[in-house]
This record gives C-alpha cells, structure tokens and sequence, in this order.
C-alpha cells in the first residue's frame, strides 16, 4: 500500500478556489483503479493551509493515475508544499 501524505500553502484568499479546481483530479483520483481514498481538505486552523492524504493500493495504480491524472487548472501558485510518500508493508487495527 502508497500513502502520499503532507501539505500544500496557498494564499489564505485563494485556498477555495485552488480546492474548487481540484474537484476534477479528486473525483477521478477516487473512480481511478487501485484507489483507496483520495482527499485534499482545507485546514480547520490554518487558513491558507490544504491537507493531501492519498491510499492506493500499489505503486503500479499510483502511477499509472499519474500519467492519466488532469492538470490543476487552479490559477492559484502553490507557495509550499511538504507532501512524502510512505510505502506501507503491514497494515492492522489502532
């Protein structure tokens, strides 16, 4: 299992519309092969802050999303990001 997982800056006034223009990505990200769960959410504290979590079930399906996956169309820059991605050996209850 993949977890991409991290953050992404925005300017606070333009965090809708960035996530707004995201719509697209997620709902093909969610319909794609191989795709567990697939979110970018607004940050409930920090307000030009977009939280990035993403399951897939193998590297292959990953990828293979990649290189289907639209562009943003956001008009938004992105002004950071710390997005890691962790490859998952077990997985059990908390």
């Amino acid at each position: 299992m993949i977890i991409i997982a991290g953050r992404l800056d925005v300017d606070p006034a333009g965090r809708a519309e960035y996530l707004a223009g995201c719509r697209p990505i997620i709902e093909q990200a969610r319909s794609a092969d191989g795709c567990l769960d697939f979110v970018l959410a607004a940050d409930p504290i920090e307000p030009g802050r977009i939280n990035v979590y993403e399951r897939w079930g193998s590297t292959e399906q990953l990828e293979q999303f990649r290189g289907e996956a639209p562009e943003s169309p956001s008009a938004v820059p992105i002004l950071d990001a710390s997005v890691q991605r962790y490859e998952i050996s077990a997985v059990g209850p908390p």
